[in-house]
């Protein structure tokens, strides 16, 4: 890649000690080129011998721990958190103590179960953490009480932003323990196998239905009989299957931040085919996570400075009168207007698959953009009363 990313610059901000920091920088950046989390791949690309970088890696796992250093990338102006899950496929782990088998009940893998705040169409993940059927089995645990651990997390952030899921979290044992701990929610209801029944404050049924081209809203109905919410569906002209909501906020509210759910799986997509998540061969779990952590990193500074290089390649200036989108409100970017390229890539695809050139001043002046969007979410300002 001819423009390289200052990764000692944006991680500066999240290591206290520049040593450290330029330590985590260098292998970020041969992540980067190496698009995969195996560790030989990553010393092939770092200066010097394979072998010494590869023991240098190690040494660095051992050292620090790129977990605490994520949690950094929270951002405080996120109107919500998104929660979802991914698969990780392992097919040749057979003898890895943290894999066990994915939903299929065949494939070797795991779970990462990431936290993230909303940024311009993407997210930025600041948690996460791991689990697998064969974990589970080991701690006697189970997937729900993973799902509680981390989402209890949200109780200690400031501002109380609501957690908005997607369907695969709307189980009762998870909505009880959300409303035990006072977390608001936005969660899309799943009506694909056995549909939940709702009914109202006497106790009668009530059947969701709903008509291409309608909204329809029920307030205060029972979940299963056990939790109280508000359900808000939609079914837009042209869609093949309404969706519907359910939230402890007023409906309207629920679907507006559903909607504006930024798509964490494009984020998936992304660090799976264009940074090699999938790409891991750890055999202890605490060494993987820390692989996730750091490639998590690269993935929000790398992530930044494509959306400032998509918008100089593909954006145009938001002239006077002009509407300006929703998401350009609340970000730190320039109101543009988005050309279709500009809608079809995203920016790490850009940044990493298409073929582009720009100026040496050009291209300074993109990275300090994207690097003072960094900072200011990791070091956000303190207000000020006068």
């Amino acid at each position: 890649m001819k423009k390289s990313i200052p990764f000692f610059q944006f991680f500066q901000s999240l290591f206290d000690d520049p040593i450290t920091a330029k330590k985590a920088a260098e292998i970020a950046q041969a992540i980067l080129q190496a698009r995969s989390l195996r560790l030989t791949d990553i010393a092939a690309k770092m200066r010097g011998k394979s072998a010494a970088c590869y023991k240098r890696i190690r040494r660095f796992l051992r050292q620090v721990d790129p977990r605490q250093a994520l949690w950094r990338l929270f951002w405080e102006q996120a109107e919500f958190v998104i929660g979802d899950v991914t698969e990780i496929a392992r097919p040749q782990a057979r003898k890895t103590a943290y894999v066990g088998t994915l939903q299929d009940g065949k494939t070797k893998g795991f779970w990462v179960m990431v936290l993230a705040t909303p940024y311009r169409g993407r997210a930025i993940p600041y948690s996460f953490l791991t689990y697998s059927s064969k974990t589970i089995a080991q701690g006697l645990e189970s997937r729900n009480l993973n799902h509680f651990r981390l989402f209890g997390e949200l109780k200690d952030l400031p501002g109380g932003r609501p957690l908005v899921l997607d369907r695969e979290f709307s189980y009762t044992e998870l909505l009880e323990r959300l409303v035990e701990e006072g977390i608001h929610f936005v969660i899309r209801l799943d009506l694909r196998n056995r549909p939940p029944k709702f009914c109202d404050e006497p106790g009668r049924e009530v059947v969701l239905t709903l008509s291409p081209g309608e909204t329809v809203t029920y307030r205060k109905v029972w979940y299963r009989g056990k939790v109280c919410l508000n359900v808000v569906g939609v079914w837009k002209k042209g869609l093949a299957e309404p969706l519907w909501v359910m939230t402890d906020l007023e409906p309207e509210e629920g679907l507006r931040l559903y909607q504006a759910r930024m798509k964490i799986e494009q984020t998936f997509r992304d660090l799976k085919s264009l940074l090699g998540m999938e790409r891991l061969m750890n055999k202890q779990q605490i060494y993987m996570e820390k692989m996730i952590a750091l490639l998590l990193l690269v993935f929000a500074a790398s992530m930044l400075v494509g959306e400032r290089l998509r918008d100089r390649l593909y954006g145009e200036a938001i002239r006077s009168g002009e509407e300006v989108a929703e998401e350009d409100l609340v970000s730190t970017s320039p109101p543009l207007k988005k050309s279709a390229k500009w809608r079809r890539y995203s920016g790490l695809f850009v940044l990493l698959k298409q073929k582009w050139e720009l100026s040496a001043p050009e291209w300074y002046e993109i990275v300090s953009s994207a690097l003072a969007i960094f900072v200011s979410i990791v070091h956000p300002p303190v207000p000020t009363h006068v």
